[in-house]
């Protein structure tokens, strides 16, 4: 369903009515097109503290479609190389106005390096372009010093509420992170159009060996990726998405929407396969049809069963327990222990700001969507050490489907507005970021739940 809110708001008219009566002013996102896959103009690389990153270089070095900009002189890095770049002297404050902005945080220690935080975001942050990207770079904070750990522990407090006032289809992330190395797939993402609707989220890097993909603009070439609720909504968007990485997609959803299922895979040259994933052998019947093995696993399938607990029947609590928790952890083990999902494969979940924030209504989804986070946490790390495979999830908020689109007018409306970016999402915000989790550069993050929401006012 069109949101004519934003259409109205988008208006010159509309502009004028709702600056003058105080009511949300909505950017149009700028998201992935085939004609315009990056973001485009200048990169402008800030510092706090005292940084031995290195990030710079890097940047430099992966080019990013972007004109990197530095602001501090003591960066390291031969400029007259990279012609459009700036001097490393300062900014240039008759230059076009950065699209994005990353900010070395890394060296914030103490609440005077801080200051350094203000010092070199407030003289810019109102000249960022529409839709224009800010990251943060932290480090996780240390038990061991419990300064450096308030330190940089206070940057996810000045990320989430920078997030909720820049407006403009602007966002801001924080990533946290030891080795500047390992960030190239987080940051191609976060700085990139497919991200148009994560913001204010904090995203942990860690370290070890990646594997970058031969080419970005097909990262997933050469690799399987099973896909569950495939056949509509947001699980078509992620199947579409992967394949148009460059993935071998198989569409799987329950046998009733079989004609759907054929159409996707049709339409992906992919593999339809009808399914019932509560079935106990699941597990065995997916490894059956992928004898050569699996890289990437999406569990999207799911189901609501919406009722107040005091009239909430075992049958209406069940099968949404079922389906969206108890499938995910036993296909899981079956494909990871079997051999079947491959060394360097990806596993990415669907969870939802219900299983963070609860929902009225909606005890039995909010659980077995809190279930799938405490399933990213405790398996994500072990995974990884174990059999070489992250496990992340991704939290969707108010997202376009038909599902939302048959909720009464107000309801849909406020969830529409209840967050930073004063709309909602579309299914392809979620299938990018699926994406990028699925992605070969992305193996040194795992355990992390990502909330695809435009910076929801509920939840963390």
């Amino acid at each position: 369903m069109a949101d004519r809110y934003l259409s109205l708001a988008g208006s010159a008219p509309g502009r004028f009515l709702t600056r003058r009566l105080g009511l949300p002013q909505p950017a149009r996102l700028r998201r992935w097109s085939p004609g315009q896959p990056t973001l485009q103009g200048r990169l402008l690389h800030l510092t706090a503290g005292k940084s031995d990153l290195g990030l710079a270089p890097l940047l430099a070095l992966w080019g990013l479609d972007l004109d990197l900009v530095l602001a501090r002189s003591e960066l390291d890095l031969d400029l007259s190389a990279h012609p459009g770049t700036g001097n490393g002297t300062g900014v240039d404050p008759g230059a076009e106005n950065p699209v994005a902005v990353v900010l070395d945080a890394t060296g914030v220690r103490d609440v005077e390096t801080l200051a350094e935080v203000h010092a070199a975001l407030h003289p810019v942050v109102r000249s960022v372009a529409e839709s224009g990207r800010i990251v943060v770079l932290g480090t996780p904070p240390d038990p061991a010093d419990h300064h450096r750990a308030a330190a940089q522990q206070a940057l996810e407090g000045f990320v989430r509420s920078l997030g909720k006032e820049i407006g403009r289809g602007r966002t801001v992330n924080l990533v946290r992170l030891t080795d500047a190395r390992t960030a190239e797939s987080t940051l191609r993402f976060l700085l990139s159009p497919r991200s148009a609707y994560v913001s204010g989220q904090v995203i942990e890097v860690g370290d070890g060996e990646v594997s970058a993909p031969d080419d970005w603009r097909r990262p997933l070439a050469g690799r399987t990726a099973l896909v569950t609720g495939a056949a509509r909504g947001i699980g078509a968007a992620v199947a579409a998405t992967l394949a148009r990485d460059g993935a071998r997609v198989v569409c799987l959803d329950v046998p009733a929407a079989g004609a759907d299922l054929a159409a996707v895979a049709e339409r992906l040259d992919g593999l339809a396969l009808p399914l019932d994933i509560t079935a106990d052998d699941a597990g065995a019947r997916i490894a059956a049809a992928l004898p050569e093995g699996l890289d990437v696993l999406v569990h999207n399938a799911g189901v609501t069963r919406d009722r107040r607990l005091v009239n909430m029947p075992a049958e209406r609590w069940s099968p949404v327990l079922d389906v969206n928790l108890a499938s995910v952890l036993r296909t899981t083990d079956d494909l990871l222990g079997g051999g079947t999902l491959r060394a360097g494969g990806r596993v990415v979940a669907t969870a939802s700001i219900a299983g963070i924030a609860g929902n009225a209504g909606q005890t039995n989804y909010a659980a077995s969507k809190a279930g799938i986070v405490g399933l990213v946490r405790s398996l994500g790390p072990r995974a990884l050490s174990e059999y070489g495979v992250t496990v992340n999830a991704v939290a969707p908020g108010f997202i376009e489907t038909r599902m939302t689109a048959a909720v009464p007018l107000f309801i849909r409306e406020a969830g529409r507005r209840m967050n930073s970016l004063a709309q909602g999402g579309q299914p392809v915000d979620v299938a990018e970021t699926t994406a990028w989790l699925a992605s070969p550069g992305s193996g040194t993050v795992t355990g992390q739940v990502v909330r695809v929401c435009g910076q929801s006012l509920l939840g963390a």
